[in-house]
């Protein structure tokens, strides 16, 4: 099967994680994806896990690589004229401009949805941003920490009702907002194949975290109040909470159906005396007794090591998972049968482990192994393919 996007261009005017991360699954199914960078190259190219507070180190930005991986680099200076004019005869060429410019930058470099699809219809323009491309806070800027995690309720929820707010890891509103991007652009060009005519696609980091905490939020919408925290000590349904182990580690019970899952949680601790305690005889009695209970499965977790309960529960027929180190989840084998975490072939540094796509297609491999480019690597290339003389690119291309 030939690549879902061959023959498709896209030409990515975006730094950081967001915008990037669509263009790094548009190059995996198949999309020429140019990339535009500064001609210092953005700072998400320069940092190393030694900045980020990792002992071991590599000389490249692995987060970069993964964001921008199968992608061409142009850098230009899009302050001078000549840059700007060229970079508008590189888009004429192209099928999709995906950037992260705050709308009035766009406006200011002439290269916002009116402007570019003036000159060519059928373009499919995607923006992301921060909170959208209308009302006040348009042009004001965003990371994923403020507009997704601290603005929407995230960042309060995802605690302990004792706890300080949450911090987030990086990119992880980024990556979910690069994902729905992904899937406008594709309808997008579905229809300009359809009627020959292209459109603006959006997607707002602050609109992506309402929509990832959809089951909260519209409870919270209806009810006008925000959802209660968890509380481990006296949770809705124990079958549903962290419990620690002997050896300071922690494991996590998913029983959302607790009639069901009863019994064999009592089987599987050694206490199936409890099932016939009318105290816990239902979710009903479980929820209004839940302090006692939690009480009760903590002092027989922390009686053994997580090693051990791991090899119980897996007899158990029971929904649960130990809670991974991000060190120990690099090296899940069932991660690692199902190809989720390829290997890139750097002709600098040598192979080095990356994180591959998130879904699989049955006739297309996605292999997800190239490295980012170099900065700079195509702009010669990429300028003459869009028609500038050789004399114009010297002016350009460093």
């Amino acid at each position: 099967m030939s690549a879902p996007l061959q023959g498709i261009r896209v030409v990515e005017i975006a730094s950081f994680v967001a915008a990037p991360s669509a263009g790094a699954l548009l190059a995996d199914l198949g999309a020429e994806v140019i990339k535009v960078e500064v001609p210092e190259g953005e700072l998400y190219r320069h940092t190393r896990p030694r900045m980020n507070g990792f002992t071991s180190d590599i000389d490249l930005s692995p987060p970069f690589e993964m964001d921008n991986r199968g992608k061409r680099s142009l850098a230009l200076d899009l302050t001078k004229p000549d840059a700007l004019a060229a970079l508008l005869r590189v888009i004429d060429g192209s099928d999709v401009v995906l950037t992260n410019l705050l709308p009035g930058r766009q406006r200011r470099f002439g290269l916002d949805p009116d402007s570019l699809r003036a000159r060519k219809p059928a373009l499919v323009h995607a923006t992301l941003n921060g909170y959208g491309t209308r009302g006040d806070e348009a042009d004001r800027p965003a990371f994923d920490y403020t507009a997704y995690w601290a603005r929407s309720g995230m960042m309060d929820i995802m605690r302990a009702p004792d706890a300080t707010p949450a911090f987030l890891r990086p990119g992880v509103g980024d990556h979910a907002a690069g994902m729905s991007l992904v899937a406008g652009i594709l309808a997008a060009l579905r229809v300009r194949d359809q009627s020959g005519v292209g459109q603006a696609i959006e997607v707002s980091l602050l609109q992506i975290a309402m929509y990832i905490q959809g089951n909260d939020f519209t409870q919270a919408l209806v009810g006008g109040e925000s959802p209660p925290m968890h509380d481990r000590a006296a949770p809705r349904n124990p079958l549903w909470n962290l419990y620690p182990t002997r050896d300071e580690r922690w494991l996590m019970l998913v029983m959302v159906d607790s009639i069901r899952y009863w019994p064999a949680v009592c089987r599987a601790l050694g206490r199936e005396d409890l099932v016939a305690d009318a105290r816990f005889a239902g979710p009903v009695e479980r929820y209004r007794n839940s302090r006692a209970l939690v009480a009760i499965f903590d002092a027989i977790f922390r009686a053994r090591m997580l090693a051990e309960w791991e090899e119980t529960f897996e007899k158990a027929g029971i929904i649960w998972s130990a809670v991974r180190r991000m060190g120990e989840a690099v090296h899940d084998p069932q991660a690692r049968a199902m190809g989720y975490l390829p290997t890139v072939d750097h002709p600098r540094v040598g192979p080095f482990p990356t994180v591959g796509p998130p879904f699989l297609m049955s006739g297309f491999p996605m292999p997800a192994n190239r490295p980012a480019p170099d900065l700079g690597a195509d702009s010669a290339a990429i300028l003459r393919e869009a028609g500038l003389t050789d004399d114009e690119i010297a002016k350009l291309v460093r």
